[in-house]
């Protein structure tokens, strides 16, 4: 694979990272008012009260809307890898393409023949069928999530895989290796933090309705559920975050040195809560210290990573210098690795002209040494240790607000919970916590973003960890072409992201009664 210009990876880069981000804006409010509005319709299924079938359709009504545009962007979003990453589809596309091809013919379809149902058969279908229609539209939105993390989660710990140098391609060899363990935690994570952003949304809109004293009864009914919901919700992203830390330990050290601005590694190493930046900071190996202030819990990394409150995490210097001992064993060094690396990339194309030369004796000991050394594959593209060390900064602060968010979540949910439930307190005239849960609507966003950064911008140099770098990627585009499809893409997208605001702003102003005749 040929090296192509750097600004062609960034822009490039630039171009999937913008669609990607405004594409998961829709997503997590699909994904968990999908469930909110499943739930609510339980509600009226087993009890027949009318208002809690205006309830739903409202819900229901704002589900569509941010359905449809999530849809168009996803859309641009995969074509995007046969665009501007060519070289990446090519590599592994017979392992990542399977689960996207799962996810457009089993769960695309079952969500576009049970949507219309959900939507357009409250007075054709017996109440029965509506309410199993409104699960399966949900449940199809998820499966769809699944397939789509799991091909995620592939990228970031890749298995289930073997190099056939004849195609230079990797094919699978196990399909259910593929569904790892890494892969069920991603999933869980995304999914379970998606509902808090639902959450808070539908809790905020029906603050809102409080705060103007009007539609008090359906503001408090979606208040309850919403709020016992996204309680329930933010103790799973919780518990399934901790899974995430784990993983992230285990196969990617690099991206977990990073969210602790961990230089260099420790035994019973400390878990930071909050701390700042030392800006003096400019090289990973100089003496500087990282941290201009830091509040910490003494051995609380070692557990959370390895389970031991006195096990060795390694730090940035220690995965560059490499010879250190951790749960996983002996790690080589970046120089050894990338030694290997071009080792493996020399004997592919030595195996190549030795096929193309006939010369089958020459052929199998260049494939023995490829495959001898294939783990370090990709580090034969890289030529300095600093192109493994992702931007420490941006992931150790969006670690950890993404974290303080999260606790800010489960505190916001409770109080909302104990006061749906106290009957000598007045909801609407909880005028603080109102605004405060208006207020709070953009931070589920904040957060779910804040998340992304950290998994994504937390591998880089990898496109698959460890197997294929950005640079080694991309198609062969000129950058004017990727610069102007950016831009196009920013205005088309930003465009929708208006258009949907201002829809959804129109009915939520409209309110339910209206909704519901």
């Amino acid at each position: 694979m040929e090296l192509l210009d750097v600004s062609l990876v960034n822009w490039s880069r630039a171009q999937f990272t913008l669609t990607a981000m405004y594409h998961w804006i829709f997503v997590p409010l699909t994904l968990g008012l999908g469930i909110i509005q499943a739930i609510m319709e339980t509600i009226y299924y087993r009890t027949g009260d009318e208002k809690w079938k205006h309830v739903t359709k409202f819900w229901m009504t704002l589900f569509g809307v941010n359905f449809a545009i999530g849809v168009a962007t996803g859309i641009i979003l995969e074509f995007q890898f046969g665009t501007n990453w060519s070289n990446y589809s090519w590599f592994v596309g017979d392992i990542f393409g399977a689960p996207l091809a799962i996810e457009g013919i089993l769960a695309f379809f079952m969500e576009a023949t049970f949507i219309s149902i959900m939507f357009f058969g409250w007075n054709k279908v017996s109440k029965k069928f509506h309410l199993v229609s409104t699960w399966l539209t949900i449940l199809g939105a998820t499966l769809s999530a699944f397939w789509i993390l799991v091909a995620n989660a592939w990228m970031q710990h890749p298995v289930g895989m073997e190099f056939n140098p004849d195609t230079v391609r990797n094919e699978m060899v196990s399909f259910w290796e593929i569904l790892s363990p890494f892969a069920l935690n991603k999933f869980l994570h995304t999914v379970w933090s998606s509902w808090i952003v639902a959450s808070l949304f539908v809790l905020g809109v029906s603050a809102w309705f409080l705060i103007k004293k009007r539609d008090i009864d359906f503001a408090k009914k979606s208040i309850k559920v919403a709020a016992i919901f996204g309680l329930t919700a933010s103790i799973l992203t919780a518990l399934s975050g901790d899974g995430s830390a784990y993983n992230v330990a285990q196969h990617q050290p690099m991206k977990l040195a990073a969210m602790e601005g961990l230089y260099d590694g420790q035994n019973g190493a400390e878990l930071v809560a909050f701390g700042v930046l030392s800006s003096d900071k400019k090289a990973y190996n100089d003496s500087v210290d990282p941290f201009a202030f830091k509040i910490a819990f003494p051995k609380a990394l070692s557990l959370l990573a390895y389970r031991d409150i006195n096990a060795f995490v390694p730090g940035v210097n220690d995965i560059i210098k490499g010879g250190y001992e951790s749960k996983t064993g002996d790690k080589l060094s970046f120089t050894e690795k990338q030694a290997r690396g071009k080792v493996a990339l020399q004997a592919l194309n030595d195996y190549k002209k030795a096929l193309a030369e006939k010369d089958t004796v020459s052929a199998a000991s260049h494939k023995a040494t490829l495959m001898a050394n294939y783990n370090y594959f990709g580090y034969g593209y890289l030529e300095t240790p600093e192109e493994t060390i992702p931007n420490v900064p941006s992931i150790f602060y969006s670690f950890h607000l993404m974290v303080i968010l999260g606790m800010f979540f489960i505190a916001l949910f409770s109080v909302f919970t104990f006061m749906s439930f106290k009957k000598n307190i007045i909801l609407e005239k909880q005028n603080l916590f109102l605004w405060i849960a208006l207020l709070s609507i953009p931070l589920g966003y904040v957060a779910s973003q804040l998340g992304w950064i950290v998994a994504e911008l937390g591998r880089q140099p990898w496109t698959i960890q460890d197997v294929l770098p950005l640079k080694a990627s991309v198609s062969g585009l000129s950058v004017m072409s990727v610069k102007i499809t950016l831009f196009l893409f920013l205005t088309l997208f930003t465009a929708l992201l208006v258009a949907e605001v201002r829809i959804l702003v129109k009915q939520i102003g409209k309110g339910p009664h209206e909704e519901s005749k």
